[in-house]
């Protein structure tokens, strides 16, 4: 059996090579031209050219000879010459063949070759990195991006369990990249053996078990320390560098938790410092942490000239840039940024903390927290009831002790005028002091008189009723009111967290902190303060009141099915629309249904065609997508959709009562109470 001859490469000049016709190759793809000419100047010529004698009409060589396998190669080398890095007759490597059919060889060439397994790949950037190759050099050399050279390299360093997994096909790049979300290999493999049998291993679930546990970078406590604030006392944060991340996660929940508390203690310290008698801190209080608390007064600071008329130029400034980039998309990165600057001016002057009277901070108090966007959240001026106690003492002894010369109706003292100390006897019988039983007997005459007249006199029962809720709300007992009315805003913190920062518990905690400025300090005032009031004043206070009762929050271990239904008509009678204080977003609800559901949202609100445009994608992308296609839209899941607007009032009201405010406005408060709200967004300098 004869043996197989191989026929040796011999140099060619390259001025005699010219491109064959019968290459198979005609469609471009891979590397490009000018990329292969830049690695072949740099490594020189790997593979030698397959060529053919080209023959005249005689069947005579030409001297010439057509590449028939290598064409791209034969470009790049013509275009180093070009561009006078090389000689245009310099040597090339050539196998010559005259036998065989020239479009088999060039396709053999190109179909009978594998290709490099990614793996392969991926651990050979990680052999020229550990040779001392930076990522940029390595990107360098091979015409990719540097975040390429990271993904791979990433991938490289994976479990070796699990890229065993991956080159016998029983995981899938896009699953090899899930578990790259961390570098801990025996975090990789524990994942993977608690998927193993299961039917859902798809990258999102990966991804969520490789992360559960740590903490976002867009978690308020992470913006609030700062992630490079995290790593420099050794936390240990997770990249996904395969798709977007948001930053990544946090992973030692509780280093974060302790650098957010030492940050907050020492924002508490400060307040304390400056003559707070208390300042009290947490990452988040609860919904409702300040009832019970009385609000302080205080006064909004002024600014000299110099500011207001800083604050005017960027203002007209900012409004000038909105109205000309209005059409655009995305604003450009210069536009943006400037943007960003003058929101940074305008809000140092909107802000400025208000001023309180040094005696009223020595016996009150800050709560001190973090906002949903990770900034420092100062809640300034509130007094604890226990502070109150001593100050209504000193009111009642001080009332005493002016000599009113009265005696209270339920007070035990008894007069000894025209007595002398020994008449024990006249004494007992001219005491005003009756028997616990004869008092029940009369006051019960009186409640049944007094029930009467109260119920035919409409107007004082509304004043008696505003009285009784007033006291519930905003001193917390109604022991001082004769009705038996109560009034329970139960707590719905619990149901959704963060709720405390959404625009409509904003709201409604402001109007509550504008009403206890107005209201008297000690609720037995309060009966005389109401009837002082206008009766718009005193609608107003009951509606708020009555407002703070509502309880509808949809829990399913409760069977309160007619109630929910009640609230669905309240809605329909008040208009109520939820667009204005509700943007469907990732964290509130594209992150936690399913992606069936975010399709569905996305037709719903943008048609068949714009769901069909993500609905190739992950769940978390689609979600980020979801959020920004129907930023504008909105589009509102259908527990928060009040059916029918067309319900007719019950009866007109004064404007600045019950109309429906937006989040935020001017009309979050009644008109009477504009006095009391801070002033507006600049006051006048001061002279």
């Amino acid at each position: 059996m004869s043996k197989i001859a191989l026929v040796g490469a011999r140099d060619i000049a390259l001025d005699r090579l010219v491109a064959s016709d019968a290459n198979v190759r005609r469609i471009k793809a891979g590397v490009s031209v000018e990329e292969l000419a830049e690695d072949i100047a740099r490594r020189g010529l790997l593979q030698s050219l397959s060529v053919r004698p080209v023959l005249d009409g005689d069947d005579q060589e030409t001297g010439k000879f057509a590449v028939s396998a290598g064409g791209r190669r034969l470009a790049a080398l013509k275009l180093l010459v070009k561009q006078k890095r090389l000689a245009k007759n310099a040597p090339v490597p050539c196998i010559v063949k005259t036998e065989g059919i020239e479009e088999e060889d060039s396709l053999a060439e190109n179909t009978m070759r594998e290709a490099l397994h990614p793996l392969d790949q991926f651990r050979a950037f990680k052999n020229l990195q550990d040779a001392g190759l930076s990522v940029d050099e390595i990107a360098a050399r091979f015409f990719v991006g540097a975040q390429v050279v990271r993904q791979r390299l990433k991938l490289a360093a994976a479990s070796p369990k699990i890229l065993d997994l991956y080159v016998a096909e029983e995981l899938t790049l896009e699953q090899l990249m899930a578990f790259c979300v961390t570098d801990d290999h025996a975090r990789q493999e524990e994942v993977w053996d608690a998927l193993a049998r299961s039917y859902n291993k798809e990258p999102y679930t990966i991804r969520r078990m490789l992360t559960e546990g740590a903490v976002k970078a867009g978690d308020k406590r992470a913006m609030f320390v700062g992630v490079e604030a995290y790593e420099a006392a050794g936390g240990v944060v997770l990249r996904d560098l395969f798709q977007q991340d948001h930053g990544g996660w946090l992973q030692d929940v509780a280093l974060l938790d302790r650098l957010a508390r030492e940050k907050l203690a020492k924002a508490a310290d400060d307040l304390r410092s400056a003559g707070w008698k208390w300042a009290e801190f947490v990452c988040e209080f609860p919904y409702g942490h300040t009832n019970g608390h009385r609000r302080l007064p205080s006064t909004t600071p002024q600014i000299s000239d110099e500011e207001k008329e800083r604050y005017d130029a960027a203002l007209e400034e900012y409004d000038t840039l909105s109205e000309e980039h209005t059409s655009v998309d995305e604003l450009p990165e210069d536009i943006d940024r400037r943007m960003g600057e003058l929101e940074e001016i305008i809000d140092a002057i909107e802000q400025r903390p208000a001023i309180f009277d040094p005696a009223d901070m020595a016996r009150g108090g800050v709560f001190v927290s973090i906002d949903c966007n990770g900034a420092l959240k100062l809640e300034r001026g509130y007094v604890r009831p226990e502070d109150e106690a001593s100050i209504e003492q000193r009111n009642e002894a001080n009332s005493q002790q002016s000599g009113s010369g009265e005696i209270h109706p339920d007070s035990t003292q008894v007069s000894t005028e025209g007595v002398s100390p020994g008449d024990g006897d006249i004494e007992g019988e001219a005491s005003p002091k009756l028997s616990d039983r004869l008092r029940t007997e009369l006051s019960a005459y009186r409640t049944m008189a007094l029930r009467l007249r109260l119920s035919a006199d409409p107007e004082t029962a509304f004043l008696a009723a505003t009285h009784a809720l007033a006291l519930n709300i905003f001193y917390g007992s109604a022991q001082h009111s004769c009705l038996d009315i109560t009034l329970r805003s139960a707590p719905i913190g619990s149901h959704a967290l963060g709720i405390g920062d959404a625009p409509a518990a904003s709201a409604l905690q402001e109007t509550f902190g504008q009403w206890q400025l107005r209201l008297p300090q000690n609720p037995t005032d309060l009966w005389g303060w109401l009837i002082a009031q206008s009766k718009e004043d005193r609608a107003a206070l009951f509606a708020f009141c009555v407002g703070f009762g509502v309880n509808a929050p949809y829990l399913p271990y409760e069977r309160r099915s007619a109630a929910f239904d009640h609230a669905d008509r309240l809605a329909e009678h008040l208009a109520l629309d939820m667009r204005d204080f509700w943007v469907t977003t990732v964290e509130n609800y594209f992150g936690k249904v399913t992606k069936t559901q975010i399709l569905a949202a996305v037709r719903e609100a943008k048609g068949e065609a714009t769901a069909q445009m993500i609905e190739h994608l992950k769940k978390a992308d689609m979600a980020v997508e979801a959020e920004r296609l129907l930023a504008d839209s909105g589009w509102l899941p259908e527990v928060l959709r009040t059916q029918n607007f067309d319900a007719a009032p019950i009866a007109a009201a004064p404007a600045q009562i019950g109309e429906e405010a937006r989040a935020g406005s001017d009309d979050d408060l009644p008109a009477f109470l504009a006095e009391y709200e801070a002033e507006p967004v600049v006051p006048e300098a001061a002279e």
